[in-house]
């Protein structure tokens, strides 16, 4: 990691509190602070490109519950910077747009809005980009079961023409578990009890 960038961060910006990170220089930063570090970061600190938004649900008794995050990367100093914002209400989590000072923010914000229900006030055209407008559910959120829920589908046409709503995933094998170590490519969750397989074993 730059650890002259990020003593210079620290001390041009006395608001930001370091941030534990095992990948690249990340930084908390308060609410209030947000869009005034942000035009920073742009016009005087290099970070040309906004990568990522994206957001985490700490879960339903957490308090803040619900936390943004913002991945840059500075072409002159090919790094990476991540600054983590949290949401002041839990039940009602909103954070300000950042889409005018960064316009890669557009859909990605969207997208959280649409998974998480973070509203992103100022956003131009803040809508769900991947469930359609009425889906009553933010599927990234922690109390959203694995399995999913089974939703109609809003399209009378679409339902008449499919004879289905929409299907939830199945539970079977479940609970889901991942290894905590390891390589990537060999952590993917498994359910506990494969016995359910059996029957996809057998010949048609």
């Amino acid at each position: 990691m730059d650890e002259e960038w990020a003593n210079l961060l620290e001390d041009r910006y006395d608001f930001l509190a370091p941030r534990n990170s095992r990948d690249c220089l990340a930084f908390d930063c308060p609410t209030d602070y947000l869009l005034e570090l942000f035009k920073s970061l742009r016009d005087k600190e290099g970070c040309d490109l906004l990568m990522d938004v994206t957001a985490v649900d700490w879960g339903e008794n957490a308090t803040p519950r619900f936390s943004t995050l913002y991945h840059f990367f500075s072409l002159a100093r090919k790094t990476y910077l991540r600054i983590a914002c949290d949401c002041q209400d839990d039940l009602q989590p909103s954070m300000p747009s950042v889409s005018k000072l960064y316009p890669a923010a557009d859909w990605h914000e969207r997208e959280v809005f649409d998974m998480f229900g973070i509203h992103f006030i100022g956003h131009p055209n803040l809508k769900r980009i991947l469930m359609w407008d009425d889906y009553p559910h933010f599927p990234l959120r922690k109390d959203f079961p694995l399995a999913g829920i089974e939703t109609k589908f809003p399209a009378a046409d679409v339902a008449e023409d499919t004879g289905v709503s929409v299907q939830a995933a199945p539970m079977m094998g479940g609970p889901f578990v991942a290894p905590a170590e390891g390589h990537v490519s060999k952590s993917e969750p498994r359910g506990k009890d494969q016995s359910w397989t059996e029957e996809c074993d057998k010949p048609r």
